[in-house]
């Protein structure tokens, strides 16, 4: 399944250097070992496995003794161990002698490991991992050419489909690289939603009411767009520094709308209707917006470029905020008035009629008065 995988993602467009890092290419000698013969002597498989790790491994491995130099207390390890020359072949293998049992005493003779066991050749692994304790095949990849999102989401595809042929117990999963950015899209993607919340909160609290600070975020689509189309135009993917490029932008499309609404607001409260209004705070509040966008974008210019070493690491934030302030400079002139107009019709209809209310009130008070006198 290993291999399968490995085929399918090195077919993938952007994908390179595709490999599985444990190879079954290690030779191995395999003892047969013959149960029946081994009974009739009265061994099992651990001692021929114990005899044969003792004669190529040493005693070490199984009963680890030293002695101690009695002048200098220094412990020293004690091996038994064949001597490598003396294994040089199957042969000299196989006339390993294996201790055994006489049958019916406690006497013990040698036999020859060719009168238990056969040998035959096989491949094993020349590498083995393991992650969380359990046994792991990994399949690595690079990416050339083409972005990490898009290589990960067809080796997703493949995953998915793999999962599906595995036996009981057997999963597949993708790390490395596409994990790392996959937490980071989320922790940047729920810090620009929770910086759009806290600001709309903290305006709530600032304005007293809770149509202004709506009206006020709705030049954040129009930035959002923006931004999606700069970094479109620029045939920039989506990173971490676009994202930290987008919370920015949040920040100064909320202040340049804040200017407009609050100004509208003082209009409306002097008495024009609020299409005047409107109309009257897109016309005076024209030129800090565009200052305050146009210094951002002027500032940002070089770092889009890229230019430089390591340039093109920080050139995605310069290009979102590029992006999204020159669609959120016509979001805040043009759509924020619109909706100011059409959502602050109806409150001044209202006023209008309070005001009226309470003049017909006073008026019967002021009656009520002189009919007393």
């Amino acid at each position: 399944m290993a291999r399968e995988i490995r085929d399918r993602i090195a077919r993938i467009p952007g994908a390179t250097d595709v490999f599985v890092h444990q190879s079954f290419d290690a030779p191995t000698l395999n003892l047969d070992v013959n149960r029946t013969l081994l009974a009739k002597e009265g061994l099992n498989q651990r001692d021929i496995a114990q005899d044969v790790l003792v004669n190529l491994s040493s005693s070490t491995q199984v009963t680890p003794n030293y002695w101690v130099d009695p002048a200098y207390g220094v412990q020293f390890l004690v091996a038994v161990q064949t001597p490598p020359h003396l294994i040089d072949s199957v042969n000299s293998l196989m006339n390993l002698p294996v201790s055994a049992r006489v049958a019916g005493t406690d006497q013990n003779e040698s036999q020859l490991l060719a009168n238990l066991a056969g040998i035959s050749r096989g491949n094993s692994a020349s590498v083995v991992n393991h992650y969380n304790i359990q046994p792991v095949f990994d399949i690595f990849s690079n990416v050339s050419g083409r972005d990490l999102g898009a290589v990960a989401g067809e080796v997703s595809k493949i995953v998915a489909d793999t999962q599906k042929k595995l036996a009981p117990g057997n999963t597949v999963m993708v790390r490395g690289q596409v994990d790392s950015m996959n937490t980071a899209f989320m922790r940047m993607g729920l810090g620009l939603v929770l910086s759009a919340l806290l600001v709309y909160f903290l305006m709530v609290v600032n304005f007293q009411s809770w149509t202004d600070p709506f009206i006020i975020l709705m030049a954040l689509p129009g930035a959002f767009t923006g931004i999606v189309w700069g970094l479109f135009l620029t045939q920039t993917t989506f990173n971490v520094p676009s994202l930290m490029g987008a919370i920015m932008t949040i920040g100064v499309a909320t202040a340049n709308s804040i200017l407009m609404v609050t100004f509208a607001n003082d209009q409306l409260h002097a008495g024009m209707n609020s299409l005047e209004a409107a109309l009257q705070a897109g016309t005076t509040r024209l030129r800090p917006v565009l200052m305050t966008a146009g210094a951002m974008i002027i500032g940002m210019f070089p770092m889009a470029l890229g230019l430089g070493e390591g340039g093109e690491q920080n050139a995605p934030l310069g290009r979102a905020v590029i992006g999204g302030l020159i669609v959120a400079i016509v979001a805040t002139l043009l759509f924020v008035p619109v909706v100011f107009s059409l959502l602050r019709s109806k409150g001044a209809a209202r006023r209008e009629d309070d005001e009226e209310e309470e003049e017909e009130r006073a008026r019967a008070n002021h009656s009520n008065a002189s009919v007393r006198n």
